[in-house]
């Protein structure tokens, strides 16, 4: 495993459509892999391929209980309700603003191995899971901002 680098705003990378994984194969899982002990290091909440310079729709969002959720090729086929939240981003570095997200969300997904699964998301996780399938068709959590907090207000 490796820690990559994670690509900031401003890189065209991060505006662009991420292709479906097609292969799951070592490669992905050493992606797969590699993204984990990424977001690990950054102390981050989720990290999405096209962040750390891989243009293929794979996630990882840290669950509840600290573990991983691997999502590859994720779809939102539902979502439910609505929240108001504070939202960052590891490819948007000190910028935090308050977004509106869906309260739950249905994401259909392969797992590393190719396996369809199916997850219900609440709360931060629905936020999460919609932070990062953004990435994968090019879109930063910025343009959903409906203001940015003060360093204050992260206190």
């Amino acid at each position: 495993m490796a820690i990559r680098n994670i690509v900031k705003q401003g890189d065209g990378i991060l505006e662009k459509v991420c292709r479906p994984v097609t292969d799951f194969n070592g490669r992905l899982h050493q992606l797969l892999d590699d993204m984990k002990e990424t977001l690990a290091a950054a102390e981050g909440a989720g990290l999405a391929a096209p962040q750390v310079g891989v243009l293929r729709r794979a996630v990882i969002i840290i669950d509840d209980e600290g573990g991983y959720i691997e999502m590859v090729n994720p779809v939102i086929t539902q979502a439910e309700g609505s929240q108001d939240g504070p939202e960052g981003c590891l490819s948007v570095p000190g910028r935090y603003g308050m977004v509106e997200r869906p309260q739950q969300v249905t994401v259909e997904f392969q797992d590393r191995y190719g396996e369809k699964k199916t997850l219900h998301l609440e709360d931060f996780l629905a936020r999460a899971a919609c932070h990062e399938v953004d990435h994968l068709d090019g879109k930063l959590y910025l343009r959903l901002v409906s203001r940015f907090l003060t360093p204050e207000e992260l206190e």
